[in-house]
């Protein structure tokens, strides 16, 4: 019996070893150009309305648009900008242009760095989302944290499927009706 535990107990470690691996390997080795689910960036010029940037982030469920002047990356605006430089100031939407409200000459990636890169710069720096750019400094693309989330979470599809509710995410049922 005791054998059989222990048997069980090692089974258990090397396949933790083994996912630990697997998950390493896509991180560390996977170019940003094959996350799945990486889309087009929205663009708007440095002079376009602070609600224009806004409106182009709601029509394209964005989290940010990329600020680009001659093809070439100069800004970012966020939804984090939105909330601490715009929401509860007296601001003209229609007036104030992104070029006054963008973080300049953001910090970027290449479609061929690893996904590790953009997860450095998420954690390290704090930000939500990384512009990709080409050899041109064109902008490319954009990587989220959801995109990288989502990258793991197709590592892992049956394992994280497959989860027990959790008491908390369970609803009460109603009694009668």
């Amino acid at each position: 019996m005791l054998d059989e535990i222990i048997q069980e107990e090692e089974q258990i470690a090397r396949e933790r070893e083994e996912d630990a691996a697997r998950l390493g390997a896509a991180i560390l080795q996977r170019p940003l150009s094959e996350l799945a689910k990486l889309r087009e960036p929205a663009f708007v010029g440095p002079k376009a309305s602070i609600r224009q940037a806004i409106d182009r982030m709601k029509a394209q469920r964005a989290g940010c648009v990329l600020v680009e002047e001659g093809g070439r990356l100069i800004g970012i605006f966020t939804e984090r900008d939105v909330l601490t430089k715009v929401v509860g100031t007296e601001i003209d939407l229609d007036k104030a242009t992104v070029d006054t409200m963008m973080t300049a000459d953001p910090e970027s990636l290449g479609p061929d760095d690893k996904v590790s890169f953009a997860l450095n710069t998420m954690s390290v720096r704090g930000f939500r989302h990384v512009p990709i750019v080409n050899d041109d400094d064109h902008p490319c693309g954009v990587v989220s944290m959801r995109d990288v989330v989502d990258y793991m979470v197709d590592l892992f599809h049956t394992e994280v499927l497959n989860l027990p509710p959790t008491p908390r995410l369970q609803r009460p049922s109603r009694e009668g009706a």
